[in-house]
């Protein structure tokens, strides 16, 4: 193993919660935003909430770029919102661990480095970030321990989550207090765009590739109700294309019938939550955005990350099952059937949609329900922060 170099001192005696502490996180980019999108929203409040010094290695830093602008791509080592962020290769300089080493993800360790951590005099809290779903099964493994096959190491798993037996979700604490404060107007204002008629539904548009897009534009544009649809310029661009007949950059618009299309620049993580307090209805993928719409607290529909055999399908019923325990029957079957035929179910019908607006009032009332509930757990940046304290 070659000599280690430090980016910055490292502690090499047993921290206390008034001394800061040091944390690697790991993050491989798989989905374009979703992975980097967690990642980043939990360095910046380790660093800023719980004033920890924070190193951050992306493998994919032209990727992280789009939702953090400051970001230089060709910078193997760089500083931003006070995070150190570092260009995750082979090339990548060895350093002593942290405290605190996440692997989020499953996203794999270096060899060396977690062979760096065996020989730290204090050996770090080593944990696998899991992705955030609501199945049974993630409240019992939940913190549990994972000796390393040969080496002094335990990796703990740590699974965000909705009930208070888990990790809880990524929320800042001002979150509610800048929420509160939005005025759509300033947002609109700053986007050079008029805000759509009083009258007119608002639907952000934020999703992987997805049939279904056709036939809700469809839908839309030959319903009743005027539909103004904000869609960033992502992988949804080439089914608008079609849908218009002509191409389309961020900034144009297109309309037909009911239905206006507003194209937007992808826009950095601040931006996308006030995007999403301005829609009446937003639609989104993965899992950071899918956090951030429930925060938003207005009605969703979401798109899970497709897995091979359908192993999504778990995760998504498992949602829903959850979600839907305080809906009114009809509104939760209209959830049900718009999540279904986003998610590859059954295609999305003028019915479908009609059922999921004939429900719109209660469906908007259980999305702030269900944030207040949310925010009754303790946030996951918390979470983390205490079981590690706990741990050192």
């Amino acid at each position: 193993m070659s000599a280690l170099m430090l980016s910055r001192p490292i502690a090499t005696s047993m921290p206390s919660p008034a001394r800061q502490t040091h944390w690697d996180i790991f993050c491989n980019v798989i989905d374009n935003f979703g992975d980097i999108g967690v990642c980043w929203r939990l360095a910046r409040q380790l660093a800023t909430e719980h004033d920890l010094a924070v190193r951050l290695w992306v493998d994919e830093l032209a990727a992280f770029q789009w939702i953090c602008p400051e970001i230089d791509p060709h910078l193997a080592l760089q500083n931003a919102c006070g995070v150190e962020v570092l260009r995750w290769d082979a090339d990548s300089p060895d350093v002593i661990p942290g405290d605190v080493v996440i692997e989020a993800f499953a996203c794999h360790l270096p060899e060396r480095f977690i062979e760096a951590m065996a020989v730290r005099n204090l050996t770090p809290i080593w944990i696998n970030l899991d992705y955030l779903s609501a199945e049974a099964w993630v409240s019992g493994c939940h913190a549990l321990p994972s000796p390393h096959p040969r080496l002094p190491l335990i990796k703990y798993f740590f699974f965000p989550g909705f009930i208070e037996t888990t990790g809880g979700l990524l929320r800042e604490n001002d979150l509610e207090i800048r929420r509160s404060s939005f005025h759509a107007a300033d947002f609109w204002r700053e986007l050079g765009l008029l805000p759509p008629a009083d009258d007119t539904l608002t639907v952000s548009l934020f999703a992987y590739e997805n049939p279904a897009i056709a036939d809700l534009l469809e839908i839309w544009a030959n319903g009743k109700v005027s539909i103004c649809c904000l869609a960033p310029v992502t992988r949804t661009l080439g089914s608008i294309e079609a849908f218009v007949g002509r191409p389309l950059q961020a900034g144009e618009m297109a309309s037909r019938g009911k239905l206006e299309i507003r194209m937007l620049p992808f826009v950095a993580q601040p931006d996308y939550d006030r995007l999403l307090w301005s829609c009446d209805i937003n639609f989104v993928r993965g899992e950071d955005s899918f956090v951030r719409a429930q925060w938003a607290a207005k009605p969703m529909v979401w798109q899970i990350y497709p897995q091979n055999d359908d192993a999504h399908r778990d995760k998504l019923n498992a949602f829903l099952d959850l979600y839907c325990v305080n809906l009114p029957q009809a509104a939760a079957a209209a959830v049900r059937s718009i999540f279904s035929g986003w998610n590859g179910g059954p295609r999305i019908s003028s019915d479908i949609w009609s059922q999921w607006m004939d429900n719109l009032p209660n469906i908007s009332k259980h999305a702030i329900d269900w944030e207040n509930k949310l925010k009754k757990q303790q946030d996951l940046c918390s979470s983390l922060v205490r079981f590690c304290r706990s741990k050192l």
